[in-house]
């Protein structure tokens, strides 16, 4: 009979991938789908969201793909804040449980 062996992950598949901006990642993510979710219910196009936010309609387009690599973490919760969303940053110490690192409640 054969062994199977569990691997126990990060609780982050990026982590878990090796992506050494897991963490960043995983937050922009959060943040991206936030404003998509926003997007998708005031049915509003890439144009419209470019001029609200003041992201270019190829920004806008690679956030609404998820294409998170060369757009920062400040410009998603300026474009949160642009349609009328309140974001908040809470820092506070890493305790054993949850050690160093970040985290977005969206």
């Amino acid at each position: 009979m054969e062994s199977k062996r569990s691997l126990k992950g990060a609780n982050n598949v990026l982590v878990d991938l090796g992506f050494e901006d897991a963490e960043e990642l995983t937050a922009k993510a959060s943040l991206a789908v936030k404003l998509n979710d926003l997007v998708e219910k005031r049915g509003l196009s890439q144009t419209e969201v470019a001029a609200i936010t003041g992201m270019t309609q190829p920004k806008v387009s690679q956030v609404r793909r998820y294409k998170l690599q060369n757009i920062s973490l400040e410009r998603l919760m300026q474009a949160l804040v642009s349609l009328d969303q309140r974001v908040e940053i809470v820092v506070r110490p890493a305790r054993s449980t949850h050690g160093p690192g970040i985290t977005v409640a969206a």
